[in-house]
């Protein structure tokens, strides 16, 4: 796991003193995401950075890593990720006559591309079975390839340029160059506020995602999106049990493939569903005691309130998995004033890099991989399993599923109305928010693979295979960027059994009536491993990530934007009726205004964001 960047410029020599320092620069923003061991590559138009957390052989992964033919480099890597089954790809390969100088798996993906990738990229990257960003310079060909995993579990970014591109792991690797415009337009507003994962709008203008599944193409002709990977019809016929059953064996195998590393592993254990199967199944494959890690908060239990959300908390079952499986357990305990903490939130928001937050919950994981890289370099979490097997209420509640929008947008859409409070009206109107959503959800609908078999004759099946690729592609890409963000920010390597590629497309096309075949949510998962968990657990009703019920968060809260309100040179001011948001402020009743956190939330992160990255407004 690692941080990578580069730039490409066809009409430039870049091993100058002037290139190199900007690409030094440009490395030195993700020391954290590597904090191991540091490299640099440039040759002619091409200059590549890395960032090392080493995981896998940890004397001889180094990058940037090259490929030598006939005296001279054919092929330059720089990779971030895991390729979890590099042992099967390095036998076919040594098979073939290729001759291996490492045990890495990064090596393994450069001599892929040599031997099945040269006539089309897409043929070596389908064989990698993996979370990896990785960038590849060919020599022959005179061109680079921005490669991105299926699911969008790692990111990359880039970023055009007039002679060819700037990419990075992260924004902030990009804006570290010269070239690099540090402005956000309207189009990036409506990214930043409408919480809809849209890969080719990254905020700042002129940035982009690599789209998950695809790989990225630069020659001197421009630049050129190849698709490798989507979700398509199964015509899925198999039965109940025979659908449980192949379930469980991709889960074992995902899980024994995902245990490789050559530094200590971990498991996130929340005690619910996903995370508790996850742990179970990894003792049973793992050679030593399997480590877990729980968050937690100061009086959260003996103090907590049922919601809409939250059922019950997770520590009684977190500590009952641990001892029913046996791990080496764990609880890491918050309070609000951690929560809080200047240092903190602002380490969080570096992290994120872009105006986008989950508030306490963005904190909490922060601290929570914090504590744990103390002690372990690995984590595998659960993320996903709700995307992959339906365990939202939204896939269940019929205002959810029958809102012609994003499930997650539906009903009340507190999040935006929220926002919008205390925006001002003028914006509001030039970014019409509401026209955006929708042109987001009509093209993501126009994707959805056309439901096949038996099961197309239900209207409700229809509609439940277009709700689960709304939640794989435009819901889970922001969770697993909060993840890998908050993780990668202490140089925590988190993988994600949940995300392997087969299960993902072996369940989404499995028919609706059979992922709630036991009239409950995740059905297919709660069969395939209740032989391994306690009872009580199998039973549990799905609870999202905890958040704080401590009053006194929301209290701070509310000074800060107190704060910034009074603040008439505050960056975000220009965005703001502030007028108005004084007066709610006021009123004798704010303390319901003011109740939920995700507006005051999103205005303190826009502040942060515009002030940290000198960002310019172009609205």
């Amino acid at each position: 796991m690692c941080g990578i960047c580069g730039w490409v410029d066809f009409e430039r020599d870049l091993t100058t003193p002037d290139a190199q320092r900007e690409l030094a620069a440009m490395t030195a923003t993700m020391a954290c995401r590597g904090p191991d061991d540091e490299g640099t590559w440039v040759e002619g138009p091409v200059a590549l950075g890395h960032r090392r957390l080493a995981i896998i052989d940890i004397q001889g992964g180094r990058q940037p890593m090259t490929l030598e033919e006939e005296s001279r480099t054919s092929l330059a890597l720089v990779y971030s990720g895991e390729t979890y089954n590099f042992r099967e790809l390095r036998e076919r390969l040594a098979g073939a006559g290729c001759r291996f100088q490492t045990s890495s798996d990064t090596e393994v993906v450069l001599q892929a591309h040599r031997e099945w990738g040269r006539r089309d990229p897409r043929d070596a990257v389908r064989e990698l079975n993996g979370m990896f960003a990785y960038a590849l310079w060919d020599s022959a060909n005179h061109e680079l390839l921005l490669v991105r995993d299926r699911l969008g579990i790692k990111p990359l970014y880039y970023y055009p340029t007039e002679q060819g591109v700037l990419f990075g792991s992260e924004p902030k690797a990009i804006l570290a160059n010269s070239l690099a415009e540090r402005a956000v337009d309207a189009d990036g507003l409506r990214r930043a506020l409408g919480f809809v994962a849209d890969p080719h709008n990254a905020v700042f203008r002129g940035m982009r995602e690599v789209p998950p599944g695809y790989i990225i193409r630069v020659t001197r002709d421009g630049i050129q999106e190849l698709r490798y990977w989507q979700l398509t019809d199964t015509a899925h016929t198999a039965d109940v049990p025979t659908t449980v059953r192949h379930v469980r064996e991709l889960l074992d195998d995902t899980i024994q493939r995902q245990l490789i590393s050559d530094v200590p592993l971990c498991t996130l254990l929340s005690g619910g569903l996903d995370s508790s199967a996850m742990t179970a199944l990894a003792a049973r494959f793992s050679t030593e005691r399997i480590r877990s890690f729980a968050v937690d908060f100061v009086g959260y239990t003996d103090n907590f309130k049922p919601d809409a959300m939250r059922a019950t908390p997770d520590g009684p079952y977190v500590h009952e998995v641990a001892e029913f499986v046996g791990t080496d357990h764990t609880d890491i305990t918050l309070s609000s004033n951690e929560l809080m903490d200047p240092d903190v939130r602002a380490a969080a928001r570096h992290a994120r890099d872009l105006p986008i937050t989950m508030g306490d919950i963005d904190s909490s994981l922060y601290l929570l991989f914090r504590a744990i890289r103390q002690r372990s370099t690995v984590a595998l979490s659960g993320e996903s399993a709700d995307e992959v097997f339906g365990g939202y209420q939204m896939f269940h509640d019929p205002i959810y599923v029958k809102a012609d929008t994003f499930p997650w947008l539906g009903g009340n859409a507190l999040r935006l109305e929220s926002t919008q409070r205390f925006l001002d009206r003028g914006l509001l109107g030039k970014l019409d928010l509401p026209g955006y959503i929708d042109d987001q959800y009509r093209r993501a609908l126009a994707e959805v693979p056309e439901l096949t078999g038996p099961a197309a004759a239900d209207p409700h099946e229809r509609r439940m295979r277009e709700i689960s690729y709304l939640f794989l592609t435009r819901f889970l890409p922001m969770l697993l960027d909060r993840k890998d963000r908050m993780s990668m920010a202490v140089g925590l390597e988190v993988r994600v059994p949940f995300c392997d590629h087969r299960l993902v497309e072996y369940v989404f096309g499995t028919p609706w009536a059979h992922k709630t075949f036991d009239g409950r949510e995740k059905s297919l998962l709660r069969a395939a491993a209740a032989d391994v968990l306690p009872q009580s657990v199998v039973q549990r009703v799905k609870s999202p990530y905890p958040s704080t019920q401590d009053p006194t968060y929301d209290q701070m809260l509310r000074t800060d934007f107190t704060a910034l309100l009074k603040n008439r040179d505050s960056a975000v001011a220009p965005l703001l009726d502030v007028a108005r948001a004084r007066t709610e402020l006021d009123a004798p009743d704010s303390g319901a205004v003011f109740g939920d956190r995700w507006g005051l939330e999103q205005i303190l992160t826009l502040e942060s964001f515009l002030t940290d990255y000198h960002v310019s407004l172009a609205v």
